[in-house]
């Protein structure tokens, strides 16, 4: 019953932000406020083993992405993503969190590798993560300090998250 609920709830907010204009939200107000201390629930990997977020949420900065295959703020957002993988490198960790709606673990897996997704694959079953992360929509995205706190949080193909990726992983320009 609650997977249904969930599944239509992301449904329903997909649905409604499809006709929002451009970015969708700005910097901080979409999900959790920033300075919140980042939610740290267990996921799973695409072979369905548990992951507990708090392997990286206070130990190290960390880049989360609320996408799915089927969303194309999440696909014109991608070049982005993988340039700022590189840019970062090993100083931040990039999450990625399917969200499970309209999409198996298998379809990810093919997805994540056709376009070589910058991320570690997460697959939300229950929607832990989206509930705890409050994720409005998919190309949610949400940058964690070392310390563990929202720092950032966007949606859409056009939000402006480098300059607080680029604060977190200590690179200047």
């Amino acid at each position: 019953m609650m997977r249904r609920r969930t599944r239509a709830w992301w449904l329903a907010a997909v649905i409604s932000s499809l006709g929002a204009p451009g970015g969708l939200a700005a910097q901080g107000e979409a999900g959790l406020p920033l300075g919140t201390p980042a939610p740290s629930p267990v996921v799973t990997d695409l072979d369905g083993k548990p992951v507990d977020l708090a392997a990286w949420i206070g130990k190290k900065p960390v880049l989360l992405e609320f996408w799915a295959v089927w969303c194309e703020n999440c696909e014109a957002l991608l070049p982005r993503m993988k340039a700022a993988k590189q840019l970062v490198a090993d100083r931040v960790e990039f999450l990625g969190v399917a969200v499970a709606v309209s999409q198996s673990r298998e379809r990810v897996r093919r997805y994540s590798e056709q376009h070589g997704l910058p991320f570690r694959i997460l697959y939300d079953d229950d929607g832990a993560a989206v509930r705890a992360y409050q994720a409005p929509v998919t190309s949610y995205v949400v940058i964690v300090d070392r310390a563990g706190k929202v720092v950032y949080t966007g949606v859409g193909p056009d939000q402006a998250f480098e300059p607080a990726l680029r604060a977190v992983s200590g690179i200047s320009h």
